[in-house]
């Protein structure tokens, strides 16, 4: 071929329709012409050749379709779960419960019926964890849920 004539010769148009309506795959078309497969994606877009919607894509748009948010089968998130237990049961007020130290653990004895509020530095010798009984649906006794979830506290710290 020569550099100044045109890729897309009325041969090579026609010959693109006929492969395209036999079905071959853009990849075959190209490799049939001599050209790239982006070529021939090109030239049939401005033809407005195109092929029906595969099976695939009405999945696709299905799940666009669908309701957002939690489906019949996925458990709620955790942060839910979490919000639903503070807002459900009271807090005692912050100076009526002293947070008892005597229920520590280590690492290896933590569950998620103790407190697993960290206390010290991690590494540190003393490192250990509150291991008191959680609140119901929380990771942290009363006293560490007083600290761990301040209302407002977030919108303070924006402001100052």
């Amino acid at each position: 071929m020569i550099a100044n004539e045109p890729t897309w010769t009325d041969e090579r148009v026609a010959l693109l329709k006929a492969c395209f309506a036999a079905g071959l795959s853009c990849r075959q078309i190209a490799n049939d012409i001599g050209v790239s497969r982006n070529a021939v994606i090109g030239k049939l877009s401005r033809l407005n050749l195109t092929r029906g919607k595969k099976a695939g894509d009405a999945r696709r748009q299905a799940r666009k379709d669908a309701p957002k948010g939690r489906g019949p089968g996925r458990p709620p998130k955790l942060r839910y779960l979490m919000l639903r237990a503070l807002q459900a049961e009271p807090l005692p007020a912050a100076d009526d419960e002293p947070i008892h130290r005597e229920h520590c653990c280590s690492l290896l004895e933590l569950s998620e019926a103790r407190c697993r509020w960290p206390i010290s530095t991690p590494g540190a010798p003393d490192f250990s964890f509150c291991g008191n009984p959680p609140v119901e649906g929380l990771p942290y006794c009363a006293g560490h849920t007083r600290l761990a979830y301040r209302p407002g506290f977030r919108q303070r710290l924006v402001r100052q």
